[in-house]
């Protein structure tokens, strides 16, 4: 999957990446908090214990207050991807599946959150969090993620809801999430994506659908089995039944779009049959991963 060619483009996608980054001054990406760096912050008031090397002698000399100088803090911006590897993923031909299309999704966004000296960590899940590759940093871990993700396989249900708490738990340091699904799953979108957005994840949705899925070569009396919960419906597919299933579809991915958008996520709908290139370049313009 992840040969010399495939390194090429993302060194390209690299270098694309800076120009359009070009506009804002910074050399690495950081989140920052209240702590003991060299920049100050804000001020607060003085309490029994606190070190006094921290007082603002200036404020004082001035009010009478006893003020302390809190400064910020640079710590390493940390980057999850929350890849789904539940059954439905692995639908398609020839191996070409929305599973090995999130890897390299994935895998290309990676490289650049590494090469930005981010700190990157993969999530694979289904009905929870199936393994994980903790936080990596420097271009050179690139290799260690694409044996990661070129060993992961497709099974089980999905529960968005459930991973996503169980992600949440397990992973304390805050940062951006980046979930990369179909977002099949019977129980909603919802509650997974909001619970991301409480606990202060910047969250990037990005859905995969396969044109395969929108245009089935289905026709006549046939017996549909839900490949995830073993679900079975006898149906009669016809031209008219076949035209409410894409109109069903572009419904619900109008709702999950429209949903990230009222909540400030950034949502991207991909067919795996687009070149991957061009979906990372689509992220980069939208300006959520180069910050």
């Amino acid at each position: 999957m992840f040969d010399d060619e495939f390194l090429k483009k993302l060194e390209m996608l690299y270098i694309i990446s800076r120009k359009i980054a070009s506009g804002q001054l910074r050399a690495e990406r950081r989140t920052k908090k209240i702590g003991s760096g060299i920049e100050f912050a804000d001020h607060r008031n003085y309490s029994p214990g606190d070190d006094f090397r921290n007082l603002d002698w200036t404020v004082y000399a001035r009010t009478k207050k006893l003020l302390l100088k809190l400064f910020e803090e640079e710590e390493d911006l940390h980057i999850y991807f929350l890849v789904d590897c539940s059954l439905s993923m692995t639908l398609g031909r020839d191996g070409e599946t929305k599973l090995r299309y999130a890897k390299v999704i994935a895998a290309a966004l990676s490289y650049i959150g590494l090469s930005n000296l981010d700190r990157v960590a993969i999530i694979p899940f289904n009905a929870k969090p199936i393994d994980r590759l903790p936080p990596a940093r420097g271009r050179g871990q690139i290799y260690k993620i694409f044996q990661f993700l070129d060993r992961l396989e497709g099974g089980g249900e999905t529960s968005i809801k459930d991973a996503f708490r169980t992600f949440v738990t397990q992973n304390k340091r805050r940062g951006v999430a980046v979930v990369v699904s179909d977002f099949y799953d019977p129980a909603g979108f919802e509650d997974g994506l909001n619970f991301l957005r409480y606990q202060k994840f910047d969250t990037i949705a990005i859905q995969l659908f396969d044109q395969e899925e929108l245009n089935p070569a289905l026709r006549g009396e046939l017996q549909l089995v839900d490949c995830e919960t073993g679900e079975v419906r006898d149906i009669t597919v016809t031209a008219a039944l076949m035209r409410r299933y894409r109109e069903a579809f572009e419904a619900y991915s109008k709702e999950l779009e429209d949903f990230c958008t009222k909540r400030r996520m950034l949502y991207f709908r991909a067919a795996i049959q687009e070149p991957f290139d061009e979906v990372i370049l689509r992220v980069f313009r939208a300006g959520g991963f180069l910050k």
